[in-house]
């Protein structure tokens, strides 16, 4: 399969190749996200040297797993290296000898490790022997570029991108790789599935799986699209029936409060403040909590909203992935052993809702885009008022250009009612936003619905997107 989309990814690892210094990349992402495919696509598996990390805490494997390719890449020596200082100077000895050949086309020698979290044993000395393995040889080589990449981004973060330790500022470059839009979801599902899906069960594809890749691959096209999540989820023996237990273990260290900030946003589809989210999940005020918000945004599974008031400056925090989303509403503390069990229930309903609303946040790039203002400055907010009946807007588009686009996300089958009650609502939305606001800027009703809206109080309504115009290449 052809690699599709992640254009900036490949522009920039072409751009590292034609380098005329060593050049140490970082690759990371959640897991299933396609870091491991994009590079072995990209470099059709040709690699100077590859090596990867197993899922074992013990030493001994991971450096007999690292061994096992030096034997490969032409190493005659049959012996468990004593550890990792050995492991890499083995590694140094195979490029001096020149057994290790560089890319034909650069001239680079190209070294991915894979999965290198895994290989940072307990009291293994590895992060010391990489950095004096980069430092006082690598990093001197021109001709070098050395790839590394793992799911487990908290080890990512701490002891690459934001270390003060020993590999502060060694990182030339890093790629985050995120999830798939709906344009480029349309094209992965339909290139399996042979264009069989709507524009509609293509949204709902992505407000169930996400932009993951390799959730969106297992989508058998000879069953519908209730049948496949049936089959993935909620059949005995699914392939992602433990999938959700598993990817919050696999990125984070003491995963367990990353799980208590994502139940508590979970049952909120109005996102929470900080101080909320501390009295919701019972944890203790400090960096360690600053960290795991930092952690879960910088994974895409949560947005970090200001406050519309900026003397207030209170952030706002909701959940922007959709499959995490689906997880807690549906696959945790499981009722049915059927997808088909909950349609058109309450719970449904309402799920359809804040995971429609998920699908709009993660595209405001091509909502900008169908309004024709990609090309203003803006800026995105969301606006909250605790008090009892105060105004909530999910998103903000505050532009250079003194317009406010004050946006509603709705989902229906149908085209979308707006009652007198909710044409109310959303003019009292527009006073408030004009009044904490203290400008004069022109305030737009913009309405983002899968369907459209019928004529009945439509006048409210400035701009209409329909989600079907949502699938735009970046």
């Amino acid at each position: 399969m052809s690699i599709i989309g992640r254009v900036s990814e490949q522009e920039q690892l072409k751009k590292l190749l034609n380098s005329n210094n060593a050049e140490f990349l970082v690759i990371y992402g959640r897991r299933r996200v396609g870091k491991t495919f994009l590079i072995k696509e990209f470099f059709n598996e040709t690699f100077s040297f590859y090596s990867t990390g197993v899922l074992s805490k013990k030493a001994k494997d991971e450096l007999t797993a690292f061994n096992q390719s030096l034997k490969k890449y032409g190493s005659n020596i049959t012996s468990i290296p004593k550890n990792w200082f050995d492991a890499f100077e083995r590694l140094q000895n195979l490029i001096e000898s020149e057994i290790i050949k560089p890319d034909s086309r650069y001239g680079k020698i190209t070294i991915f490790l894979d999965e290198l979290p895994w290989m940072d044993t307990v009291k293994s000395d590895f992060k010391a022997a990489l950095d004096f393995f980069w430092n006082s040889y690598l990093s001197s080589k021109k001709n070098i570029l050395l790839i590394v990449c793992g799911s487990a981004t908290s080890w990512i973060l701490n002891n690459l991108l934001n270390s003060k330790g020993g590999f502060y500022n060694r990182v030339t470059s890093k790629i985050h790789l995120k999830p798939f839009n709906l344009y480029e979801l349309e094209k992965l599902v339909n290139e399996v599935n042979k264009n069989s899906l709507t524009k509609k069960e293509l949204i709902e594809a992505y407000m169930i799986f996400g932009g993951i890749p390799y959730y969106l691959n297992l989508i058998n096209p000879n069953f519908s699209l209730v049948q496949n999540i049936d089959n993935l989820f909620f059949k005995d023996g699914g392939m992602l029936e433990n999938e959700f237990n598993i990817l919050f273990s696999s990125l984070f260290n003491n995963y367990e409060n990353h799980i208590k900030i994502i139940e508590a946003l979970a049952t909120n589809q109005a996102g929470l403040t900080r101080n909320q989210l501390l009295e919701k999940t019972k944890l203790s005020s400090g960096q360690t909590f600053t960290k795991i918000l930092d952690e879960l945004i910088e994974c895409g599974f949560i947005k970090e909203y200001k406050n519309y008031i900026k003397a207030k400056n209170v952030p706002l925090y909701q959940i922007i992935d959709p499959f995490t989303l689906f997880a807690f509403n549906f696959l945790v503390n499981k009722k049915s052993s059927m997808w088909q069990y909950y349609i058109d229930t309450p719970s449904y309903y309402s799920w359809c809702g804040h995971s429609f609303e998920t699908v709009c946040l993660n595209h405001i790039y091509e909502i900008k885009k169908i309004l024709g203002i990609d090309g203003i400055d803006s800026l995105e907010y969301s606006y909250f008022d605790n008090k009892k009946g105060g105004a909530q807007i999910d998103l903000i588009i505050d532009r250079k250009d003194n317009v406010i686009n004050l946006c509603e996300m709705k989902f229906s089958n149908n085209k979308y009612n707006i009652t007198d009650q909710y044409k109310e609502n959303i003019i009292n939305k527009v006073e408030t936003l004009r009044n904490v606001s203290k400008n004069n800027k022109q305030i737009v009703v913009t309405f983002i619905t899968l369907n459209g809206i019928n004529k009945s109080n439509s006048d409210i309504v400035r701009k209409e997107i329909l989600a079907n115009e949502l699938f735009i290449q970046r």
